[in-house]
């Protein structure tokens, strides 16, 4: 089953029954010249177990606690924006997994040659799926990129990641003059930070679900960072989220603000197709997979991570 993930970016009343998330927007309740049936979907419910992500937009949005211990419990990622709409706050349950002690057990004790295989593994995937989205994109030579991902050693020790992603960035929007992918930087630079925030709350939540700490990672390790894992298990996902922004860009005539329509758009993340297994699948399922497989590594039961591709 795909959960759902729903955005409010209006003044909004959420609470509980029956564990069901009712949903009052007063705005719309009030609002006199809207037809009848437009201010009936101003008091609507949806099952809390349908739900995968749920994200808060707006400062006169009221949740009760009863629907937030509930999202918990049923390990759905709560994420709250600033002042400015964009992503600040992760919220996740405490315990996703019945064995979670031993999980974390097996996690912890990891060699560190499994984990440099397994970031191995993980930056292959990532200039891979990267290679393919160039190519897709602008018809790049992509050829030093497949070199590159067949290159890499356990843990990366030449970094062809940086190198990949150098190539990727000085070519995917070369139509954008002044470019450079940085978190401040120009356009679409908000729609990229938008959308990756978006993944790395499916990625930590299934990893949560799975029985894992998101914050020790296997390469990322910095000691401010609280999702360390999550941010390393991404990076193979990031190209679908690059390779949606691209075609944002191509059909909207302006990107400098992220408005509503463009969110509504860069939501589909969780529902965007990746093939796992040589199987098609919704991108959430899939990080199901992959974090799934991760753990049954760090149980010594196998070698190798499943991560997805784009054919």
């Amino acid at each position: 089953m795909i959960k759902k993930t729903l955005y409010f970016g209006s003044p909004a009343y959420l609470s509980l029954s029956n564990n069901q998330l009712v949903i009052k927007l007063p705005e719309v309740e009030k609002n006199d010249k809207l037809p009848p049936e437009l201010k009936k979907q101003a008091n609507r419910t949806v099952p809390i177990e349908d739900i995968g992500v749920l994200i808060l937009d707006n400062k006169r949005i009221t949740i009760t606690q009863g629907v937030i211990e509930t999202l918990l419990e049923n390990n759905s990622a709560l994420v709250t924006c600033d002042s400015t709409r964009m992503p600040v706050g992760l919220m996740l349950p405490l315990s996703g997994n019945k064995t979670q002690t031993e999980r974390f057990r097996d996690q912890i004790n990891a060699s560190l040659p499994l984990k440099k295989q397994l970031w191995q593994q993980t930056v292959q995937a990532k200039i891979r799926n990267q290679a393919y989205v160039l190519s897709n994109k602008n018809n790049s030579i992509v050829d030093n990129m497949h070199v590159w991902a067949s290159d890499v050693k356990s843990g990366d020790p030449d970094n062809y990641e940086a190198r990949a992603a150098v190539y990727y960035w000085a070519n995917l929007f070369n139509e954008i003059e002044g470019f450079s992918r940085y978190r401040e930087g120009i356009p679409p630079n908000n729609l990229l930070n938008y959308g990756y925030a978006i993944l790395r709350a499916v990625v930590a939540r299934s990893l949560v679900a799975s029985g894992l700490l998101p914050t020790l990672g296997i390469f990322h390790r910095n000691k401010y960072n609280a999702y360390c894992l999550a941010d390393d298990i991404m990076e193979p996902y990031r190209p679908f989220v690059d390779k949606l922004v691209c075609n944002i860009v191509k059909k909207e005539a302006d990107i400098e603000e992220l408005t509503q329509e463009i969110k509504f758009k860069l939501l589909n993340i969780p529902v965007l197709d990746v093939i796992m297994d040589g199987q098609r699948s919704p991108l959430m399922n899939a990080v199901g997979q992959t974090t799934a497989s991760l753990y049954k590594c760090f149980a010594g039961k196998v070698r190798k991570i499943k991560y997805p591709s784009f054919e």
